[in-house]
């Protein structure tokens, strides 16, 4: 558990860098500099009022300078990646799979708010996590065997890798399913992002992960969009539903129930 307790601290750290990417990365700004500093008086912040979800309860989630209010997705975010790496360390160890599942939900998680918040996925952490996988997939294999069904007979570790590539596929359906919608409606229902997020989680979880993600996503999306529509009387027409934000929650499901455990 020692393991465990070491991954839950460096998730929340981890956490607290993943709140700049989802606040600079969608502005198109760098993640480096400035420091960071309160978005609203843009006074700088001392490393003791950035000290994951302690400070925020110490600051009763406001700025010490402005008091303007914190937003709550701060310490959520941070919260969030150091139990999911607390998770999976206790769950298989410290071991490249813990690793590789920990990297991958981290991801999820930032890119899950990034759409809720801005309806924008960064290509850093699609693309750059797509890319990851693929990293991933050679030291570890692909819960998945179907590249043996197409008579594939490879090393194990490109055998992992054409399976990563294989798990992708999903994406081309979804990406299908926005073209014929855009063609009959005459307007854009998918974005682009979207596409590239089922790629990264493809590649990560294999094609069995991936359809799983993609049929939980659609369900919960539908379900949730429908009921959010009807209660605020949206406008069913033009409302963007964040659906990259419930693949990002579907996908952090499959990888936590186990549906495609390495």
């Amino acid at each position: 558990m020692i393991e465990a307790a070491v991954a839950l601290v460096f998730g929340l750290l981890i956490g607290s860098f993943l709140n700049v990417c989802i606040h600079r990365w969608p502005r198109g700004r760098s993640v480096v500099r400035p420091r960071s500093h309160c978005v609203r008086c843009r006074k700088m912040i001392a490393w003791y009022d950035n000290v994951p979800v302690l400070s925020y309860l110490l600051l009763r989630g406001r700025c010490r300078y402005c008091g303007r209010r914190i937003s709550p997705r701060y310490p959520l975010v941070e919260l969030a990646v150091g139990l999911l790496f607390f998770y999976f360390v206790a769950t298989f160890g410290p071991t490249a799979a813990a690793v590789k599942m920990c990297v991958f939900t981290a991801m999820l998680v930032a890119l899950t708010f990034s759409d809720l918040e801005k309806r924008i996925l960064p290509d850093e952490l699609t693309l750059g996590g797509a890319l990851l996988g693929l990293v991933f997939a050679l030291f570890v294999p692909v819960p998945d065997a179907i590249a043996r069904l197409f008579g594939l007979d490879v090393q194990p570790r490109l055998e992992s890798l054409v399976d990563a590539a294989i798990g992708a596929l999903p994406a081309f359906f979804l990406w299908s399913a926005g073209w014929i919608y855009e063609k009959v409606r005459h307007r854009e229902g998918l974005g682009l992002g979207d596409v590239k997020l089922m790629v990264m989680i493809g590649v990560f979880l294999g094609l069995h992960g991936a359809l799983y993600t993609l049929v939980l996503g659609a369900l919960s999306g539908s379900i949730v969009g429908l009921l959010y529509i009807k209660l605020t009387r949206q406008d069913a027409s033009t409302y963007e539903l964040p659906f990259g934000t419930f693949l990002g929650l579907a996908g952090l499901v499959v990888a936590i129930v186990g549906l495609a455990a390495p």
